[in-house]
């Protein structure tokens, strides 16, 4: 049997319901779904393509392959390597242990993404969290003993600390000395706030793979719609093993996943969207108290007021409103809570007018 950890989100039911009880409803900002509309850009492509009787490439179409490395040349200013779509991101991160047979140690920040931890459970690798210090992994303490793969996010997930060039580099220079595997999330690369995301691909390819993500930028949640570019020996071993296991995008969401790449616009609105609603929320901490820490890029704050993590879940459920506690993202993070700014915009104004 695997060892893995109680799903954490069912812990959080109970606080759901104290803030469900109150007066103007539940504003749940807890885990950061998408909410506002998929572009019709992306709908009308997954229309027309939706007569699709055959088997669609596990490799992407040439169409898609080419919009992929438009899209990290034009936004990111990076140049692709080979690049794979994937079914969402979340999957990938999950397998992709598994998928590339890897033996040994899985490292990854102390205060990350949770899949992080399972995927290197999934494959019988050992799950070690390092140190960070002010949301940077701290290279110059990391063990290669045995370890396969590096896993770094930028902009991260709690914390929206963002990433500089050189930290970047550096990491990428440890991985290339130490024949470590880095792997780089980049899920949340259009929304740098205070900066522009760089990605790990900057460095080059060469042991480097960078994870990217349609669900936020384009609102393609439920389309299941990502992709990976990198290293071309390691992608080429990622398509041998997903054509084995039949791990294969859905034609129509492929052409739906090339018109979203190739439309920059929409992209824009949305950032206008998450932008408006971290201007309200902010402030409106501010006042009740709390301190936002990085928060720099990302969908999310990181707010604290030095107590416990569940508590202040309380706190906030008693005034209807349903925050994720940062003990879910490690053990750094039992004093903060995380805020998505994934909420409709006036639910967001109504928190906020809550908080203050």
């Amino acid at each position: 049997m695997l060892d893995l950890p109680e799903f954490p989100w069912d812990r959080l039911t109970p606080y759901a319901d104290r803030a469900r009880a109150h007066p103007g409803g539940i504003v749940d900002l807890s885990v950061g779904t998408p909410v506002d509309p998929t572009p019709s850009v992306a709908q009308s492509a997954l229309y027309d393509a939706a007569d699709a009787p055959g088997y669609p490439l596990t490799a992407g179409t040439p169409e898609l392959r080419e919009a992929i490395t438009a899209w990290l040349a034009r936004r990111l200013g990076v140049e692709a390597g080979a690049v794979l779509p994937t079914i969402g991101s979340k999957e990938l991160v999950a397998l992709l242990p598994t998928l590339l047979g890897l033996r040994g140690r899985v490292l990854f920040p102390d205060l990350a993404y949770p899949t992080y931890d399972i995927g290197a459970r999934l494959a019988g690798c050992e799950p070690v969290p390092v140190r960070t210090t002010d949301g940077l992994i701290d290279v110059e303490a990391l063990d290669p003993e045995g370890a396969a793969a590096l896993w770094v996010n930028h902009p991260a997930n709690p914390h929206g600390r963002m990433a500089p060039p050189e930290h970047l580099a550096e990491v990428v220079a440890w991985g290339r000395a130490h024949r470590v595997l880095v792997l780089s999330d980049e899920c949340y690369a259009e929304f740098g706030w205070t900066a522009k995301a760089t990605s790990a691909l900057a460095e080059g390819s060469d042991g480097v793979l960078a994870v990217h993500s349609l669900s936020k930028r384009s609102n393609l949640a439920g389309y299941r719609a990502a992709f990976v570019a990198g290293d071309a020996e390691v992608v080429e071993r990622l398509l041998e093993v997903r054509r084995h296991a039949g791990l294969i995008v859905p034609f129509p969401v492929q052409a739906a996943m090339v018109a979203a790449l190739g439309d920059d616009e929409h992209v824009e609105a949305q950032r206008a969207r998450y932008m408006e609603r971290r201007d309200v929320l902010m402030p409106a901490l501010g006042k009740a108290g709390w301190r936002v820490d990085h928060s720099d890029g990302g969908l999310y704050l990181w707010a604290t007021r030095g107590d416990d993590c569940w508590a202040a879940v309380g706190w906030f459920a008693d005034r209807g409103i349903l925050v994720a506690p940062g003990e879910f993202y490690g053990a750094p993070g039992a004093q903060h809570v995380r805020l998505a700014l994934t909420a409709p915009t006036d639910r967001v104004t109504a928190a906020a007018a809550r908080l203050e």
